[in-house]
């Protein structure tokens, strides 16, 4: 099967707080409308290592909490090497784990998604931290 890709979009996103999920998924749903595509495959990718994108549920505020709250008991800042001259935090091995990027079906124009299920930027440093998200839809 050959895809058709149309023009990537960038998407500038100002995270206003570090260890936080960001719900970005209208504003995915609103360039895969521009785009026009009843079938295809959108990619959205952060451009940055210690942000990701991670499909999850949104009903409760909790499962965001925990998320944070896992990745935080996970990776403490005391597993970084203390001795390296590039100082830096657990953000990027936070970011490592979850991933930059996410691939999501398009089918009758509309993402694929569940009821339950939403698009989240995850935001790892921060904060006041600007994100390029690299959004690029399919079509086949």
């Amino acid at each position: 099967m050959i895809f058709k890709r149309n023009k990537s979009k960038i998407l500038k996103f100002t995270a206003k707080y570090g260890n936080h999920l960001y719900d970005i998924t209208t504003l995915i749903e609103l360039l895969v409308e521009v785009s026009r595509f009843k079938n295809g495959l959108v990619n959205v990718h952060v451009q940055a290592s210690t942000a990701a994108i991670m499909i999850q549920e949104n009903g409760e505020t909790r499962v965001k909490r925990d998320i944070i709250h896992f990745l935080q008991n996970l990776i403490q800042s005391n597993v970084i090497n203390q001795n390296d001259q590039y100082k830096y935090d657990n953000a990027h091995l936070k970011a490592a784990l979850i991933g930059p990027g996410k691939t999501v079906p398009i089918i009758k124009g509309k993402l694929a998604l569940s009821k339950c299920q939403k698009i989240f930027l995850c935001e790892f440093d921060g904060p006041n931290i600007e994100r390029e998200i690299l959004i690029t839809p399919f079509r086949n």
